[in-house]
C-alpha cells in the first residue's frame, strides 16, 4: 500500500485496552449484583477494527491508502464529536513544502485565494486550478514564517507538486512532496482545542485559519484550525516517525474508563463523515473532482477571491461570475422518507422537468444529477440527508426532485449544503 498508516499497531492496542477494562469492570460487577438487563456475566470479545480503502485504487487494483471506518462504537464516535474530542488518524492527507523569499508571491499568482495577508501563524483554503479552470487540487496553505505548508488529498499532491513546478523560472522557490516523511492526525470536537491546550498549553487554543508550531511527546508538530463538521477542528502536521508517540500521548489523556477527558476518544472516518455532512462540508475526490469548475463545487465563497490579480484559470473563473450560473451545482438534499441513498444513485426531475429531457416514466422527469454523499443526520433526528450536483435549474432551495433510493424513486427536495448550523457559544 502506498500511503499507509505508520499507527495500525496502535489501533489494535486501543480496542485491546478498551476491551479488556471493559470486561475487567463487568466481571467486577458480577460480583456485586447487577441491574436488571444487563449482561450476565459474558465477556465480549474484542471489537474488530474496519478498514476502508480511500480513494482508487493504483493500476494492480491496490488501494492508494485505507482509513479506520471505525473502532467499534459508532454512536460514542459520533458524540465524542459533538460533546468532546474525536481523535481521527487522516492518512488520506498529502502534504507539501514550499521555501523560498518569493513563496507567497508565487503561490499568489497561482491559486484562487489571496495570499496577500497571509502572514505568519495564519492559514487559507484555496483552489489550484488549471487553465481551464477546472480545479485540480483543494488546499489548505499553512505559513510557518520561514516555509509554508500546504495540505491536499493524498491522490494529488505527486500532481500538485508537478504542475505548480512547471510555472517556476527565476523565482526563489522551491516546491517538494514530502508526504512520504509526514502525517496527519486530526482533532474534532466541541472540546478539541481544550483538549489539545491541556496537553500542550494555551496556545494551541486556536482561531478559525490560525496555525502554530507547538510541541507534542517531544516532537516538533504544526496545527492548524480548520472547522469541517460544526465543530472546531484542529489539523496536525508532524513527521511520520513521532506519528506513534503523539498518537500515544493523545490516548494518554482519554483515558476512557479511568478519568481523564472521557468525552474524547479515537474515531474512525464514518463518525467524521456524518459530521461533516451535517456542516455542509464537500470534500474533493468525494463530492467534486478535477472535472469541477469552483462555481460547481458549494466551496466558491471560501476558496475564491474576485478582488486580486491574475491565477492561473481566473479568466474562466471571472467569464462564469460575470454570466450567471454553471450548468450544474452541489446542493443539499433532504429525503421526505427514511430511506437513504448510496453515492452514485440517479437524481431525477419530478414530473416532466420541464421537458429539459425524455422522461423516464409516467411521473419521472429526465435524470438532472447524481448523489455524492449521504447519511442519517442524529442532529436532525435520524433524517436521511445527502449532497448531489444537479442541474443549476433544479437546484434552487425547496424544489421537489426524485432519487433513486433503496430500490425505489423516492422524494426529496434540495436545501443548502448546511444542514446542521453549529450554534453560537464561546470559543472553548
Amino acid at each position: 500500500m502506498l500511503h499507509d498508516t505508520p499507527l495500525r499497531n496502535c489501533h489494535r492496542r486501543f480496542v485491546e485496552s478498551a476491551s479488556r477494562r471493559a470486561a475487567e469492570q463487568q466481571v467486577a460487577g458480577i460480583g456485586q449484583g447487577v441491574r436488571p438487563g444487563a449482561a450476565q456475566g459474558r465477556i465480549a470479545p474484542v471489537p474488530e477494527i474496519e478498514y476502508l480503502a480511500y480513494g482508487p485504487a493504483d493500476a494492480s487494483g491496490v488501494p492508494c491508502c485505507e482509513l479506520v471506518s471505525t473502532f467499534g462504537p459508532l454512536e460514542a464516535e459520533y458524540a465524542a464529536i459533538r460533546r468532546g474530542t474525536g481523535i481521527l488518524d487522516s492518512p488520506h492527507r498529502g502534504t507539501l513544502r514550499i521555501a523560498g523569499d518569493d513563496r507567497r508571491e508565487f503561490l499568489n499568482r497561482m491559486v484562487t485565494q489571496d495570499l496577500r495577508q497571509l502572514d505568519a501563524g495564519r492559514a487559507a483554503e484555496s483552489f489550484w486550478l488549471n487553465r481551464k479552470g477546472r480545479v485540480e487540487a483543494d488546499l489548505l496553505l499553512v505559513e510557518l514564517g520561514d516555509e509554508m505548508l500546504i495540505d491536499v488529498d493524498i491522490h494529488r499532491a505527486a500532481h500538485t507538486v508537478e504542475t505548480l513546478r512547471a510555472f517556476v523560472f527565476s523565482e526563489d522557490v522551491e516546491i517538494s512532496d514530502v508526504s512520504a516523511s509526514m502525517h496527519r492526525l486530526a482533532l474534532h470536537g466541541r472540546e478539541a482545542c481544550a483538549f489539545l491546550a491541556a496537553i500542550a498549553g494555551e496556545r494551541a487554543a486556536l482561531e478559525p485559519l490560525r496555525a502554530v508550531r507547538l510541541s507534542l511527546a517531544g516532537a516538533e508538530v504544526v496545527v492548524a484550525r480548520r472547522d469541517q463538521t460544526g465543530e472546531p477542528g484542529l489539523e496536525i502536521l508532524l513527521s511520520r516517525a513521532s506519528a506513534e508517540p503523539v498518537w500515544d500521548a493523545l490516548l494518554a489523556q482519554v483515558d476512557l474508563l479511568g478519568g481523564g477527558h472521557p468525552r474524547a476518544r479515537p474515531i474512525g472516518w464514518q463518525a467524521f463523515n456524518i459530521a461533516r455532512i451535517e456542516a455542509g462540508t464537500p470534500l474533493f475526490n468525494i463530492d467534486f473532482d478535477a472535472t469541477a469548475l469552483p462555481h460547481e463545487t458549494g466551496l466558491l465563497g471560501s476558496r475564491v477571491s474576485f478582488t486580486k490579480g491574475c491565477y492561473l484559470g481566473q479568466e474562466v473563473v471571472a467569464r462564469m461570475q460575470s454570466l450567471g450560473k454553471p450548468k450544474q451545482m452541489l446542493v443539499g438534499l433532504r429525503m421526505e422518507k427514511d430511506v437513504l441513498p448510496m453515492a452514485g444513485a440517479q437524481v431525477f426531475a419530478a414530473g416532466d422537468g420541464g421537458a429539459v429531457g425524455p422522461q423516464i416514466g409516467p411521473q419521472i422527469g429526465p435524470q438532472i444529477g447524481m448523489v455524492s454523499s449521504s447519511t442519517l443526520s442524529p442532529m436532525l433526528g435520524a433524517a436521511a440527508i445527502a449532497f448531489a450536483t444537479v442541474r443549476t435549474a433544479f437546484a434552487e432551495t425547496g424544489r421537489e426532485i426524485l432519487v433513486a433510493a433503496e430500490g425505489e424513486m423516492a422524494t426529496a427536495r434540495t436545501c443548502p449544503l448546511r444542514f446542521w448550523p453549529s450554534p453560537e457559544r464561546p470559543e472553548p
